[in-house]
């Protein structure tokens, strides 16, 4: 199949696809002898694990490294688990620091009268975190 063929079975964009190659995260596409990049199967579903990965919020790095564990029949499932645990902990940082960050813009939102006065809680909240640091 081509690039495009590939794009919409496996769900990635052929922008992406082309990029993935560039970086080496998936093989180059074999070339048909008018240069159109050419796709099976294989390459499909290693495009679909990909954008699964992608949605669960891995970086590339670690998709490379989650790629070459799945093509490995002699990998240890412990060194998956390792990368999936490592992963989790950056999600559950990010979650906190979100998570901190709402509640201090409820908190200011709710200060805020919302009016027509320029007294505005929400901007004196902003301003006062960098106080000091220009």
């Amino acid at each position: 199949m081509n690039i495009g063929q590939a794009a919409n079975a496996s769900g990635v964009t052929a922008k992406m696809i082309r990029y993935y190659e560039s970086i080496n995260l998936i093989r180059a596409g074999k070339r048909t002898d008018a240069g159109y990049r050419v796709y099976g199967e294989k390459d499909v579903h290693t495009l679909r694990f990909i954008k699964r990965a992608r949605s669960l919020g891995f970086s590339l790095e670690q998709i490379a490294g989650l790629l070459s564990l799945w093509q490995d029949p002699q990998r240890a499932s412990a060194d998956v688990k390792h990368i999936a645990a490592r992963h989790i902990d950056e999600l559950d940082q990010r979650i906190r620091e979100m998570t901190e960050m709402r509640d201090t813009l409820v908190h200011l939102s709710h200060a805020c009268a919302g009016d027509n006065r320029p007294d505005c809680p929400i901007l004196q909240g902003l301003a006062d975190c960098c106080e000091g640091s220009t």
